[in-house]
């Protein structure tokens, strides 16, 4: 049986539901980033039990399928910006399409229409999250973060972070306190 599993967008996140399982007497066979694979039947108490433990933590059990659709279009992109170097050969539109194995127009409109946001806005409001973590992190310079984010310049990664924060790279880069989003907020 399959869990759909909303804000579960890190590594930690995927340790809380390992846990949360486990406690359960749960047994998984893979738990990925928006949901886990379990062997067992689940009861009613054990579902119970799990959606409270879920929100306590931020996480929550889905239930609805457009919701669902929604998380994974979410998952795809975290997981393409956050933990994927490699650029996809593709553009996002397609990618999306060919991974959901749905028409892209439809997942635009569902995306939308659910989040209030576009797939556009939230690619691109996850690349400026992750420009930020690099520059906190201050391992590599603006014109490697360019290079690793895939920006074709690193004049269009400073003209989008300046539109999207009102901040250059580097005036950022010098504040004390790096103002940073998380992941499940976007």
């Amino acid at each position: 049986m399959k869990l759909y599993i909303k804000n579960m967008v890190c590594i930690r996140c995927k340790l809380v539901v390992k846990s949360e399982l486990e406690k359960l007497g749960l047994h998984y066979t893979n738990i990925d980033l928006g949901e886990a694979e379990i062997t067992d039947k689940i009861s009613k108490d054990q579902l119970d039990n799990l959606k409270v433990a879920l929100k306590m933590t931020g996480l929550e059990l889905m239930d609805d399928s457009k919701k669902i659709l929604v998380e994974k279009i979410k998952t795809i992109i975290i997981e393409l910006i956050h933990y994927n170097d490699e650029q996809i050969k593709i553009n996002l539109s397609d990618y999306l399409s060919e991974k959901l194995n749905h028409n892209y127009t439809y997942l635009s409109n569902l995306f939308s229409e659910v989040k209030g946001t576009t797939i556009e806005q939230f690619y691109l409001a996850n690349k400026i999250e992750r420009v930020k973590e690099l520059l906190v992190y201050d391992e590599l310079n603006l014109t490697e973060i360019a290079w690793k984010l895939h920006y074709s310049s690193v004049a269009h990664l400073s003209n989008q972070f300046k539109k999207m924060t009102g901040l250059t790279p580097s005036h950022f880069k010098n504040l004390k306190h790096k103002r940073r989003t998380a992941l499940g907020s976007l």
